[in-house]
């Protein structure tokens, strides 16, 4: 009602239905999920149509130096467009055969890096012990042998290899646990 000017001698609903379709073509194009400045969307949905046409007329996809010749704009500007008109994907959207979400996928990549974090400290701890520590440590736990075995090859006592092996562990909790 504020912009609307009775002057003209039309109906209300004349103006405002465009006025709503505007607002509604507003909000669609900027209240997307991440904000986007409205010349980069509408480079993008020109390059989609581009594309399109392309595609339909010889049923090659356009890369991205055509694209660029064709607007004749920089190739960076044409990727970033490209990108910036992508839909943003939930970490809960349902990924694979199985129905496994992408959550669960980035929450594995974050287990296996922690492991190897985990991994390379222990490795680098071991390496500090003195000879007969880090054999203990490689046959217990590389090699599978029991205490007695441990016992035998090093030619010490069982109770021995179980106190230097509590030993190790605990300087490795204390040293890892910070």
């Amino acid at each position: 009602m504020k912009r609307f000017d009775f002057t003209f001698n039309v109906e209300l609903s004349t103006y405002s239905v465009q006025y709503m379709l505007g607002e509604i073509k507003k909000f669609l194009r900027d209240d997307g999920m991440i904000k986007v400045s409205r010349d980069v969307k509408e480079l993008g949905i020109k390059i989609k149509e581009l594309e399109r046409i392309y595609l339909v007329k010889t049923g090659e996809s356009l890369d991205i130096n055509r694209i660029s010749k064709i607007l004749e704009m920089p190739k960076e500007t044409i990727v970033y467009a490209k990108e910036a008109s992508k839909t943003v994907e939930s970490i809960n959207e349902k990924v694979g055969d199985e129905g496994s979400e992408l959550i669960d996928m980035l929450a594995s990549k974050d287990d296996e890096q922690s492991k190897i974090v985990d991994r390379i400290a222990v490795f680098d701890l071991i390496e500090k012990l003195d000879f007969r520590e880090k054999e203990i440590i490689k046959l217990r736990y590389f090699k599978d042998k029991t205490q007695t075995q441990v016992a035998k090859i090093l030619g010490i006592s069982q109770v021995h290899v179980s106190r230097i092996e509590k030993k190790i562990l605990n300087d490795f909790k204390d040293k890892l646990i910070v």
